[in-house]
């Protein structure tokens, strides 16, 4: 694709990004036994679509096997593939982006590998994250964790003060020079998500809420997945969009 097309590929990316009110995020060590792919397989037939693999425990090969596996699904589905962290994984299956830790890559730097249509997100952990250059270049920015989580060991407690503090300066900077193309910055709300508190996060700023256990763990991850996009639209989120 040309510069152009490239650009208008992001932008379209991040626009359904911003709608699909759920964000699934693998973690085969969180997932009751089963494996990544069903658990990926039965919230895309719910409804979600956008799939991140995030596979801390294993190794980097199984992560690949996860990632490879999750975009024949997201094919299928016309869903979205984030990978996190890893930009060579993300190389590798050919995903739709990567999702950023504050210690990773700059934005910059990761988008000179990935090019220009690849979505590029940001974890902001604290209020002065929210000014530094990376916030002002990531096509979204992932807040949290918001609610106490039991699945990220080292997550610092954000509460919902700092998702609206983002929510503001993602609209204040959504024109800014050197964020291409322009547009309303999707924020994704995580940590300690569910289908019962969901509605606080939206209300406090998020666009889409991310989770793991609430998915992952269930007993009936489809089901989960549907409970959680309907408390997310209840909630006065857009409903998901297909991908065309």
């Amino acid at each position: 694709m040309t510069e152009t097309e490239d650009s208008r590929e992001r932008a379209r990316r991040r626009e359904l990004l911003r709608r699909a009110g759920v964000y699934l995020v693998t973690e085969e060590a969180l997932s009751a036994g089963r494996r990544s792919e069903e658990i990926v397989e039965a919230a895309l037939e719910a409804g979600v679509r956008v799939v991140q693999v995030r596979e801390k425990e294993g190794s980097a090969r199984r992560a690949l096997q996860i990632a490879q596996a999750v975009r024949r699904l997201t094919r299928r589905f016309d869903a979205l593939l984030i990978v996190n962290d890893r930009i060579d994984i993300a190389l590798a299956a050919d995903a739709d982006g990567v999702h950023l830790g504050q210690e990773d890559l700059s934005i910059a730097e990761a988008r000179r590998l990935l090019g220009e249509a690849a979505l590029i997100g940001l974890s902001i952990t604290q209020l002065a994250q929210l000014a530094a250059p990376d916030a002002a270049l990531a096509d979204c920015l992932g807040v949290g964790a918001v609610f106490p989580t039991g699945s990220k060991s080292d997550a610092t407690l954000t509460g919902l003060a700092l998702l609206s503090a983002a929510r503001t300066a993602a609209n204040a900077s959504s024109g800014a020079p050197g964020r291409t193309p322009a547009g309303r910055v999707p924020i994704v709300a995580i940590g300690g998500i569910t289908a019962e508190n969901a509605c606080r996060a939206v209300l406090a700023g998020a666009d889409v809420v991310a989770v793991i256990s609430a998915i992952a763990a269930a007993p009936d991850p489809g089901r989960a997945a549907a409970a959680l996009l309907g408390a997310v639209q209840a909630a006065g989120s857009p409903r998901p969009m297909a991908i065309r």
